[in-house]
């Protein structure tokens, strides 16, 4: 019993890893549906082993470990994968070598997760964006493309999307404070920009449908700079 209290978190996490790979073997197949999928899969076992490991104090260094690297998979080197599988397009048997500089966001993303291990200060508030966040972007953006035409405008674009490989990396690393959904307090002035973005965020959804999967991280980062002093 004790072995399932201490280890279901840990099962949890190897779970998002695994949703991982699976999502980015499904997105260079070009089933883009079944890669969401997956990367709904590992978003909710990401928040989840996390709160089971609170629930049943069974947090350890080798869970804080383990949570880096499935993250490293699903969030890190799956956006990377995006950026490249969108700049390929059907073109497999020659393409530049600027076509590699998806995998930035990897890079980053792996130096966002080790600089957020070591970031005692980030335990109410993401110092910039997640890499979740930032593979919803990403992902959300080439789905909304793929699925709705929406976006064309990016994808259709070779510096566009050289653009947005470099920002999203800057975002990853940079010092702007996000919002991140843990209650410090009860107190409702406390809580405002997590209201707004909890409203603001079903909104969108609501409205924009599978177009406003990214528009909620592109608001998720506006709300988290007008919110800036509140953040700490």
């Amino acid at each position: 019993m004790n072995f399932i209290k201490n280890n279901l978190a840990n099962a949890l996490t190897l779970g998002n890893l695994f949703s991982g790979c699976v999502g980015i073997v499904h997105l260079v197949s070009g089933d883009y549906q079944t890669t969401a999928i997956c990367i709904i899969i590992s978003l909710v076992l990401d928040f989840f082993d996390g709160f089971m490991a609170r629930a049943m104090n069974s947090s350890s260094n080798l869970g804080g470990q383990l949570d880096s690297l499935a993250d490293m998979v699903s969030f890190g080197f799956l956006p990377g994968m995006t950026i490249f599988v969108a700049l390929i397009g059907n073109n497999y048997a020659d393409f530049p070598w600027y076509y590699y500089s998806g995998f930035l966001i990897t890079v980053f993303s792996c130096l966002r997760l080790a600089i957020f291990n070591l970031d005692d200060d980030q335990k109410y508030y993401f110092k910039g964006l997640n890499t979740p966040s930032n593979t919803i972007l990403i992902f959300g953006l080439f789905y909304a493309f793929k699925e709705t035409g929406a976006f064309s405008f990016l994808f259709n674009n070779e510096i566009y999307l050289l653009i947005l490989t470099v920002v999203s990396s800057w975002l990853l690393i940079s010092p702007i404070k996000m919002i991140a959904m843990k209650f410090k307090s009860k107190q409702l002035k406390d809580n405002y920009p997590k209201l707004a973005l909890l409203i603001g965020g079903v909104l969108i959804l609501l409205i924009f449908k599978t177009v406003g999967i990214p528009l909620i991280i592109i608001y998720y980062i506006l709300i988290s700079l007008i919110f800036q002093k509140q953040l700490k």
